[in-house]
């Protein structure tokens, strides 16, 4: 039976906050499943590259395989089945996709901020992966390398942080393109937001890497791609004829797993007025 004093804060203090990072772990889930459905479904593509997360090359064997395995990896987590493997394979998957194709990639074409979009993409995707892992306990499937593993694992806020300030500094590269994606309705000009995201990324991403108010850095930072995905994405993908475009699904999810990554970090790092989020030994 779970111990339910590990997965609680004190109920004399307040919780919203606490509740809502811990959807972090479900949305990841929830996203890597939509990921794995998408290759499943585009697996016959005949583009040079899978349109989808982690857009491996065209091969309907290829596109089965990925979304299989991603499948089984959302449910792992999902259900908290061994999720330790579960999520530390992940990573590994998609960083091994980060290094072998999505670096070449980038080198080919350094200048292309869609394609080193997509690179930091695949490495958030890693990175939240090995967050959760990290943050997950492992059982007796760790043994032997136990400190080299736990380093590795932990690496992944690094990576998250990385990536975020990449896609801060590309904002600007395409501003423009960013302006035109906030609805009229939103309150404020796009230019004033795409200034709020950009500098937001780049804010988060030095907050979490020097470990400075990087908790709240972390919440915010799920705060706004939940919102993304909510505002801009989802009327995105429910609308003819964008809902069939394989692109527009998997920006969307990526929204909504970056927030599950950025949430499950939240959730991690220890409160400094809330000794039961602070006591937190893992999402059990």
């Amino acid at each position: 039976v779970p111990d339910k004093s590990a997965q609680l804060p004190d109920r004399g203090k307040p919780m919203t906050v606490e509740f809502f990072f811990k959807q972090g772990r479900l949305f990841f889930a929830i996203a890597i499943a939509a990921f794995g459905v998408e290759n499943l479904i585009w697996a016959h593509s005949t583009d040079p590259f899978l349109p989808e997360i982690p857009w491996v090359p065209s091969c309907p064997a290829l596109g089965y395989l990925m979304g299989v395995a991603l499948l089984a990896a959302s449910v792992s987590i999902a259900a908290n089945l061994r999720a330790w493997l579960g999520a530390t394979l992940l990573g590994f998957l998609f960083l091994l996709c980060f290094l072998s194709l999505q670096i070449a990639r980038v080198a080919a074409a350094p200048l292309d901020v869609g394609v080193r979009t997509c690179a930091f993409e695949t490495l958030t995707m890693g990175a939240s992966a090995w967050m959760l892992a990290a943050l997950t306990p492992a059982g007796g499937e760790l043994s032997r390398g136990k400190t080299v593993m736990n380093g590795l694992l932990h690496s992944g806020r690094y990576f998250f942080a990385v990536s975020m300030i990449v896609f801060g500094i590309d904002h600007y590269f395409v501003f423009n393109f960013i302006v035109s994606l906030v609805p009229p309705w939103i309150p404020g000009s796009g230019w004033f937001w795409a200034h709020v995201t950009a500098i937001g990324f780049i804010a988060a991403g030095v907050s979490i890497s020097v470990r400075r108010l990087d908790r709240w850095a972390a919440g915010m930072l799920g705060l706004m791609f939940f919102l993304w995905f909510l505002l801009l994405h989802a009327p995105r993908v429910l609308s003819y004829p964008r809902c069939l475009d394989p692109d527009e699904w998997s920006s969307a999810f990526i929204a909504l797993a970056a927030c599950g990554g950025a949430w499950i970090l939240a959730w991690s790092i220890p409160a400094k007025s809330s000794a039961g989020f602070g006591d937190n030994q893992g999402m059990r």
